[in-house]
């Protein structure tokens, strides 16, 4: 299994060779080899800055000799007119690593911005906005660091660091009962430590995964009134998540019923990239 730093290093080799390919043309054409320059991140949308530590990484990787002024950080409310970070060096690397670095920041950046505002929402309540698994293939460990970033917290990353036995999962299995136990045989054979969670459609499956002693309840399109019945039930024995079509208009009906959780797919499965500009200086 791969460590995050070498996925992320993939990602970017990928980045790289689809987008330079066999050469950039037009800058190798037009930029004399030893032309030398400086180009500057300019903000031109309020929001959260998030990937100015992998934008470091990008150039790096692509031209070790180029040199990085960082003036925010990640996690910096910024506005329009704000200057992020400068990078000097040769010209012809600046221009064939703009477009990689400014993909990864304006969606990183836009995705730290909404999870903000979400968890903006909750303000005052002990509940946390969570992202899902709803990502852009190859670039889940970057949008999961955004939402860490803009305030939220992560759920499992894939599918090998927790074990979340979805409503498929239990039809399959012939229930939840069964379903939990054989998870929990199969992490006692394979040396597993992992936390178990169990989505529930009904009442009925809530005192089922209680009696089968599950780490997490997620309740699955469960209305507000629904949802705080299921808090009483369930009533502190395990973790709440509530799940499925909850918007920023409905968060925080949800939270105040009381669950510790509310995952939000929407954090990075649609989210709009935030504006910015990589200019010569």
């Amino acid at each position: 299994m791969e460590t995050n730093d070498q996925l992320i290093t993939e990602l970017i080799r990928l980045a790289f060779a689809e987008d330079v390919g066999d050469g950039d043309h037009t800058t190798l054409s037009t930029i004399p080899a030893e032309a030398r320059g400086r180009q500057r991140l300019i903000i031109k949308e309020e929001g959260i800055l998030a990937g100015v530590d992998v934008a470091r990484r990008v150039f790096e990787y692509f031209d070790p000799e180029l040199k990085m002024t960082v003036y925010m950080t990640d996690g910096t409310h910024v506005k329009p007119g704000d200057v992020a970070f400068e990078v000097e060096g040769s010209v012809r690397s600046l221009l064939q690593t703009e477009r990689t670095m400014l993909n990864i920041m304006q969606r990183m950046s836009g995705i730290a911005t909404t999870t903000a505002r979400y968890q903006e929402r909750l303000k005052g309540l002990d509940t946390k906005v969570l992202d899902t698994r709803k990502t852009t293939p190859g670039m889940r460990l970057l949008e999961k660091e955004a939402v860490k970033i803009g305030g939220g917290t992560n759920h499992r990353i894939g599918l090998f660091d927790m074990i979340l036995i979805k409503d498929n999962h239990v039809d399959f299995a012939g229930g939840i009962p069964e379903a939990v136990k054989r998870a929990k045989e199969y992490c006692r054979a394979k040396g597993k430590d992992l936390k178990i969670e169990v989505e529930v459609r009904n009442e009925d499956e809530i005192r089922q995964a209680l009696e089968a002693g599950v780490d997490r309840i997620m309740l699955d399109n469960f209305t507000p009134e629904r949802t705080r019945e299921a808090v009483k039930l369930i009533g502190g024995r395990t973790e709440i998540e509530s799940s499925g079509g909850i918007t920023i208009d409905t968060l925080r009906a949800y939270g105040e019923c009381g669950v510790d959780y509310i995952s939000v797919g929407a954090l990075t499965h649609s989210v709009k990239g935030l504006d910015m500009s990589f200019k010569a200086v």
